[in-house]
């Protein structure tokens, strides 16, 4: 399932992500769970949704990092 908006992702990712990472979030995982429809696309038996999320986590690592106290906080600002 595909996430329509940042209002619909998990409640896990919506209390530790920023709104703009949230966002990075939603795209990643909606472009990755269509990419990704293919089980044979995927690694060993992770399902459509696992990658998708996994994929998201990895996007917005790419901009935001984490910080000692849990909060995630953009790159370079």
């Amino acid at each position: 399932m595909q996430y329509e908006s940042t209002s619909e992702l998990p409640k896990g990712v919506q209390h530790v992500l920023p709104q703009h990472a949230q966002d990075i979030y939603k795209e990643a995982f909606n472009h990755a769970f269509a990419e990704y429809a293919d089980p044979g696309k995927r690694r060993g038996s992770e399902s459509q949704e696992e990658t998708a999320h996994r994929v998201a986590w990895a996007a917005v690592e790419g901009s935001y990092q984490r910080e000692a106290d849990g909060t995630w906080h953009r790159k370079g600002v």
